[in-house]
This record gives C-alpha cells, structure tokens and sequence, in this order.
C-alpha cells in the first residue's frame, strides 16, 4: 500500500469518526441520561452543572459536524479545534450522565488526530481568522447583551419578570441549561424572542467557523525579483504558445525545489490554476509537479493545469491526477502553406479584391510607439462591444499598452488609412513558431477582412523563415468525439453541440479549419472528480478577472 492511500485512508476514517462523534453528540444531547448513574451525579453535582453538559454536547456535535469535511482538507485550524472539541465532549459525556461510552469514542478518534498531527499542514486565510475571531466574540457579547435587554424589557412576556442580575442569568440559561431554568413563555412574542437568541447564536458562530475555515486568499502577485527569474526561464525552456502569456502580469510563479523550473498560476477561491505544464529542464517535470501539489495542499488549494500538451500526459495520470480534453490548438505548417493551386482558391478572390481596394498591411516591430496604441485602443474598445463583453486573462492577452508594446503588431489600414483590424503576434522561444494572441476589428468591416489579415501574417512569418503559426485553442474542439472517450469528454461534447447556437464553438473551429492546420489536443489536468467544480470556477474567475457575469454573456 503506497503512503498516499494510508493517507487518504487515515483523513477519511478521521473525517467519518469526527462526524459520527458530532452525531452521538447531538443524540446523547436530546436523550435523558441513564436514572442509575444520573442518580449517582445528583449527589456531587448540582443541577446546572449537569444541564451544562447537555448543551456543550450538543454545541460540540454541531461544530465536529462541520469540522468533519474540512479535516479532508488538512486544515491546521480544524485540527486544533477538533482537538479541543473532543476534550470537550469527553468531560461534558461525563458531566451531564457518566456517559463513557460517548466520551470513549471521542477519546480514540482523540487520540487517532495526535498521532497524525503532522497531517494537517493545510493553512487558513489569516486575516479570515482574525475576522472570524473578531466575530466570534462579537457574537456573544451582542447575544448576551441582546438577550438580558429583551428580559429586561419584556414585561409580561414570560412567566416572570426579571431585573437586570436575573436577565443577564437567563440569557446565560439560554446557552447553559437544559430547561432554560423553566423559561415560561407567555405570548406569541415571547416565545418568537427566546428563539431569537438560538438564531442569531447560530448564524454568528457558523459565519465565525467559516471564516476560521477559508483557504488563503493570494494577495500579493510576483515580486519583481521572481518576475525575473520567471523570464530568464521561459526564455531558455519556454516550448508552447503559452510561455509568453505566462510572463503576464495577473499572474503568481512556483519555482520548483531545483529552482530551475516555474509554473505560473493564478489562486481563485479553492483552485490554483497553473497555465500550462510546467517550464523547465523535462527531468525537473515530475518533481516540479509533485511539490506544487504540496504547496497547494498547504494553501488548501486544489492545484490545475490548464492548457497542457499531450507530452506529459501519462506523466500526470501516473501522479493521481485526472486528465480532461478541452479542445485542439490549431497549428499551420509555413513551409508547406501556399496560395497557389486548390489550396488558395477561397482565399485568392478576397485578397486580390482588397489589395485593389487599397487595402494594405502594416507589421509594427516593438517597441510600438504611443501614438499607434492611441489609434488602436478605439479598435479593441470597439470590438469588446460589439461581442458584448470585457477582456479576458490568464490564458490571453488584453489591451494592456505596457504589454502590447512589447508585441510585433499587424494592421489591417483601409484606402483612406484608418485601422480596420490589428492581431498582435508572440513569438515562442523555443518553437520556430508565431503565435497569434488578441485579435481586433471594426463593428463594420469590408467582407473579406480578416482573410486579408490572417493570409497576410501567415506569409509574412514564411518569409521570414518560421516553421509553424498556432491559430490557438478551438473550445471544445475534437472533445468526446471518439466512442471510446470518457463519460465527462462525451458531456461535454453534448455541451458543444447544444450551446453552439450561443457560442459560435463550430464557426470559429470551421474558419480556423478553411486555413488546413494540423490539430494538436489540450487538456485540464485536475487532482479528483470532488475537486473539478472548485478548479472549474477557479478557471472561470481567472480568466475573466472575476468578472463571472459577462464572462457567461453570448458572445464574450
């Protein structure tokens, strides 16, 4: 049996244990106790003391409940708090009735958590905790104070009156015992009060266990230092047409224990989503992933790579990951692209049309001047409107100047030399290949346009010697289409049929195919099944900027 299962076996029998205690507590808490041992009790222990264990076991069984799932986690936080619980719950059994059965079986799933201590390595977002803390107190203080003025105040609500030494020991009562010292209410609005002070106890100390529980929230992007470091290893093992977006601002970077490797990634939520497959020497791979899922776990993160290539695949697979296919990058191969004879005849027409038009094309080499990215923001501002959404990240660029003039930038001008259109061009490191990023035009465009363009870059990087141009990802492409692929490909291949109405998926695969690029499949690589949703909408908000609302608009 490999470390990792007696691992997994260990949290999960941990996390069952942990809710099983929450439940016989939350019984052993409504039950009245055994007459012969609580008739020993009544002798050393006065009533109050006794109704005390009644509620802190039924206290303890509701937060060991919710503590359960997060010791799957690892968390630290919900170790320390299981911990102390259970000592709880163990004196409170023995408190309220001599229950040892219910304290025996929380002193062996005790003892079971000490002895994996060194399991438990996940972090909590620290200034969560500070404000769960903060709301925990808050929490009852304003109950208490809730409670003993409404007692106070509510005269002939209730059996009794109370002045304010008995209001502050009835609201105390409310939490302490089991009874409520014999808590009479005497009207409608009455009894609506006293269940007030359960609720608003509740709802605070769940929001206070929940903020105790977050995951680190990431809040401080790359130094500079580690910018630089990012950039001098994308430019030696850089291999995809992601390597240069990897060196975008939105995003964090692991370096591997070697130091000679980096993944860079984006923390949203539960997900840390790393764009691509790790950059570095091939046989630092392996223990570059390893270690990022390490620090993940710490992170109380679920780790994804987006966009892998089919290299490492089995790689993946070997470490425990699950591997999804996405869609297919479309790749033209220059040397063998020509206009002439049937393989041009759809694109001749269009581009002898515009050129006697007047139309022409313009590369701009970097560094692009000020006053071209003044013309060309109109352009981009105009198309995002038209496609009724905002810029992505992450796995694109977006009309950042400091970005862009960095970029060799085509543009399409039209007879009377206004921009038409304009694509910005990467060039990978390692690849003898172009790859396009944005691509921008006019709402109201001369048919044959971005023929014109793309025709126009695909010659240009043939003349100046460049093996291959990368078209980019096609969504969904060539995903579930084979009888053989898994369950969770073949939805979403009824996804890309049903949703295509709304999304072009289809167009846009058909307009790269008019091209004939060889199709080469991507893939997201997540840890489990429970953990796809968290990685999902991780993706989602990093490639939207958190802007999940026009992320979902048709056309965005």
């Amino acid at each position: 049996m490999t470390n990792n299962l007696k691992t997994q076996i260990g949290l999960w029998s941990a996390a069952f244990l942990t809710g099983l205690v929450g439940v016989v507590n939350l019984l052993s808490a409504v039950t009245p106790n055994l007459y012969g041992r609580n008739h020993w009790l009544k002798e050393f222990l006065p009533f109050e003391i006794r109704a005390t264990g009644h509620i802190f076991a039924a206290l303890t069984g509701f937060v060991l409940l919710a503590l359960a799932t997060n010791l799957l986690r690892r968390k630290r936080i919900a170790w320390l708090l299981t911990i102390a619980l259970l000592v709880i719950s163990i004196f409170s059994h023995l408190l309220k009735g001599l229950d040892y059965e219910e304290s025996l079986l929380s002193g062996v799933l005790l003892v079971q958590l000490i002895l994996m201590r060194h399991f438990f390595t996940a972090q909590s977002d620290r200034p969560s905790i500070a404000r769960g803390v903060r709301v925990l107190i808050g929490a009852l203080l304003f109950t208490l104070a809730y409670g003993t003025i409404g007692f106070y105040l509510l005269d002939g609500k209730f059996s009794e009156n109370f002045n304010w030494g008995e209001a502050v020991l009835q609201t105390l009562a409310m939490f302490f015992t089991e009874d409520n010292w014999g808590l009479q209410p005497k009207s409608r609005f009455g009894e609506f009060f006293a269940n007030s002070i359960y609720i608003i106890a509740a709802v605070t100390i769940t929001y206070a266990i929940v903020m105790l529980l977050q995951p680190v929230f990431w809040r401080n992007l790359a130094t500079p230092k580690e910018r630089q470091r990012a950039k001098e290893i994308v430019e030696q093992y850089g291999h995809s047409s992601l390597a240069a977006i990897a060196l975008l601002n939105d995003k964090s970077y692991y370096f591997s224990p070697t130091g000679n490797s980096v993944i860079a990634y984006v923390p949203k939520g539960r997900g840390a989503i790393a764009l691509g497959d790790p950059i570095g020497p091939i046989e630092d791979r392996q223990e570059t992933i390893v270690a990022f899922w390490q620090f993940c776990q710490r992170n109380d993160w679920y780790p994804g790579f987006y966009q892998t290539l089919p290299d490492d695949v089995e790689l993946y697979k070997s470490l425990g990951f699950k591997v999804l296919k996405i869609g297919e990058e479309a790749i033209v191969d220059l040397k063998s692209f020509t206009l002439q004879g049937k393989a041009g005849k759809n694109f001749r027409p269009s581009i002898n049309r515009l050129t006697k038009l007047g139309y022409q094309i313009e590369f701009y080499q970097p560094p692009i001047a000020d006053t071209l990215l003044h013309l060309l923001k109109p352009v981009s501002d105009e198309w995002l409107k038209m496609v009724q959404g905002s810029e992505k990240q992450f796995s694109l660029g977006w009309f950042d100047e400091a970005y862009l003039r960095e970029c060799e930038i085509a543009v399409v001008h039209t007879p009377e030399g206004n921009i038409s259109a304009f694509a910005n061009v990467l060039r990978e490191y390692q690849l003898n290949e172009a790859t396009i990023d944005m691509m921008r035009h006019r709402s109201s465009l001369e048919n044959g346009t971005m023929d014109f363009l793309f025709i126009s870059l695909l010659q240009h990087f043939k003349e100046c010697g460049y093996d291959s141009f990368n078209f980019g990802l096609s969504a969904l492409a060539g995903v579930g289409d084979n009888p053989e692929s898994r369950r969770l490909e073949r939805v979403l291949h009824y996804l890309y049929e049903h949703l295509n109405r709304f999304y072009n998926f289809k167009g846009l695969h058909a307009y790269k195919d008019k091209f004939r690029p060889s199709w080469e499949p991507r893939y997201l690589v997540y840890p489990s099944l429970a953990a796809l949703p968290d990685v999902v909408v991780a993706l989602i908000r990093a490639d939207s900027g958190d802007r999940l609302f026009d992320y979902f608009k048709p056309g965005a």
